[in-house]
């Protein structure tokens, strides 16, 4: 049974992967102006991969050798790396950087509904609808109304990185049989990004022909060795460990703390200035985090239960 609410350890590691992908957008505005994006993915999951295996060689473990493990390695593969990298690189073609972050932050809007259908334990409930909803609410105050001027244009670019947030929220499911195989976490985080490896590097030779490419700067290597070390080895055996405890729903909360992270890695690093949006979308983040932990009503003091629940029942009426 995956834990309907996280403990100091999951919203710790939860932080952590946070920050681990929101600082892959600094890695990869330092390498899109030297190499095609298809070799970045590429790059990205072999080099992961490699940095992972010997991990597990270091740690006296070993990779399964049956076949159902690697179907489940190749299956992840699809739904976490192939196809949303791809789709997102190729929507990213058609609409703005902003606009594609608020639709992929509708991953946990898709996980919970996905979750509902597809397992036992992971219900929806009106706390959980309601915590995404304002999450959602205030991924998009942070990023800006402006972006939605597009809204209506580039349709199938939208429609891809939607897809690519739909594939995350299944990813997260399918994931879950990880754990009841016995694996420790680093071990799907390694196959996963193996079979990613597998199925990615053809494009990229075939798309980019990267032996034509001029020999990349050593800024650009560090880039490349932080986003695939930092931002995909370490980040998917956090990925798989939360999953593990936590469950799928929470895991994809993680799309929500993103853009906080990129936010404030980007202040000091890149110059940029926090608006007052920031904190306010922040805030809001906040308590559709608390909201979808379930813990709310928990937190109010007893005198005043009675006052508090009738207040939330109030607002969950409102939106639902």
């Amino acid at each position: 049974m995956a834990q309907k609410s996280m403990g100091a350890a999951e919203w710790v590691m939860l932080f952590g992967l946070s920050i681990l992908w929101g600082g892959s957008f600094l890695f990869n505005g330092i390498l899109v102006h030297e190499l095609p994006l298809f070799t970045i993915v590429a790059a990205r999951v072999a080099l992961a991969a490699i940095a992972l295996h010997v991990i597990v060689r270091m740690t006296g473990q070993a990779m399964p050798r049956d076949r159902q493990a690697w179907a489940a390695f190749f299956g992840m593969g699809v739904l976490n790396n192939a196809i949303p990298f791809l789709l997102i690189v190729w929507g990213q073609t058609h609409i703005a950087s902003g606009l594609a972050s608020i639709l992929n932050a509708t991953t946990p809007l898709f996980a919970v509904v996905v979750a509902h259908f597809l397992t036992t334990n992971e219900k929806m409930t009106g706390n959980r609808l309601i915590g995404v909803v304002v999450g959602f609410a205030g991924v998009a105050l942070m990023i800006g109304p402006s972006v939605l001027s597009s809204l209506g244009s580039n349709v199938l670019g939208q429609l891809a990185v939607l897809g690519a947030a739909f594939s995350y929220s299944l990813a997260g499911i399918f994931g879950r049989r990880f754990r009841r195989m016995g694996l420790a976490p680093i071990i799907p985080a390694a196959g996963q990004v193996t079979a990613s490896t597998v199925l990615l590097l053809p494009v990229a030779l075939f798309v980019d022909h990267p032996w034509m490419l001029d020999m990349p700067s050593i800024e650009t290597w560090m880039a490349l060795a932080g986003l695939a070390i930092l931002s995909t080895a370490i980040a998917y055996v956090l990925y798989f460990r939360i999953l593990a405890t936590a469950g799928a729903t929470n895991l994809m909360l993680v799309t929500f703390l993103i853009p906080v992270s990129a936010i404030l890695l980007g202040a000091p690093i890149l110059g940029e200035q926090l608006q007052p949006k920031h904190f306010i979308g922040m805030a809001m983040i906040a308590v559709g985090l608390v909201a979808i932990d379930g813990r709310l009503l928990t937190l109010a003091p007893s005198a005043g239960e009675s006052h508090m629940r009738k207040l939330w029942r109030l607002v969950r009426n409102w939106i639902l």
